[in-house]
């Protein structure tokens, strides 16, 4: 039994106890989400009023509702399924892969993501040297180009973040009061920028369309970014875009500062 509200509820994010219940020799029972305060009542949940004969039961109205459905459905999917529904940026997957599964990679995924992006502009950066010089073939063999990209790359994504931190914060200061509440929403955007990893193969099966697959991948990235941050939240649609926007303002601002030092981005 885990303790309350360790997980949420797929469909209305509401907190629960406990995903199932096991009642062993392989009896699972999918927990069903109900108000805090109705799970608190259990079967006495009524009040008691009349004479000595009779009773009239009056059942109590739960201040808080619930959807009354199944806590996490996706605990009996598969995880192509669920990866599947990820894609389709469906709140119900964000909800079951943030809350109710402990993913400890977003980290690594996120360095990845970025390795991703480093690589594709150091090809760009080699693509765009026209001079036959032997001498500029050493520059292929060069590590520091790609470090170079790869710090630049690192840098505007920071820029990104912090811009949807201050967005959300200066709006929003009373759902980031505590550093766990950060540390959630950061986990929940390192993991929505997983479609970075689709740039590779729009390197590699390179032609005529790939600068707009290219555009494709960044809306489909911040496509994702939205969702998570309104899943973690509990915001509506709209919001989320406004700090995205704003991360881009710092982003993009962080972009020119890059190319007045001289950098080629």
């Amino acid at each position: 039994m885990e303790e309350r509200g360790a997980y949420r509820c797929v469909e209305c994010s509401r907190e629960a106890a406990e995903l199932y219940r096991d009642y062993r020799h392989g009896v699972l029972r999918i927990a069903v989400c109900v108000s805090r305060a109705g799970a608190g009542l259990g079967q006495r949940g009524y009040s008691v009023c009349g004479g000595a004969f009779g009773y009239c039961f009056m059942a109590l109205r739960c201040a808080w509702k619930s959807c009354q459905k199944p806590v996490d459905k996706y605990i009996e999917y598969d995880p192509v399924i669920i990866l599947i529904n990820a894609i389709l940026c469906k709140a119900q997957a964000y909800r079951h892969i943030l809350f109710n599964t402990k993913i400890n990679f977003h980290g690594k995924l996120y360095i990845f993501c970025l390795l991703c992006e480093a690589y594709l502009r150091w090809l760009q950066l080699q693509d765009s040297s026209q001079s036959t010089d032997p001498d500029d073939l050493i520059r292929y063999a060069k590590e520091w180009d790609f470090y170079r990209m790869f710090g630049i790359a690192s840098l505007e994504q920071t820029s990104f973040l912090v811009g949807i931190f201050i967005a959300l914060w200066w709006r929003r200061p009373k759902m980031l009061k505590t550093k766990s509440d950060f540390i959630l929403l950061l986990k929940a955007l390192l993991l929505s920028s997983y479609g970075k990893l689709l740039l590779i193969p729009a390197v590699i099966w390179e032609h005529d369309y790939t600068p707009l697959c290219l555009v494709f991948i960044k809306v489909f990235v911040l496509i994702s970014n939205s969702q998570a941050i309104r899943v973690t939240l509990n915001l509506n649609r709209v919001f989320p875009w406004l700090a995205i926007f704003f991360g881009l303002i710092l982003e993009n601002g962080v972009v020119c500062l890059v190319q007045k030092i001289g950098w080629d981005v």
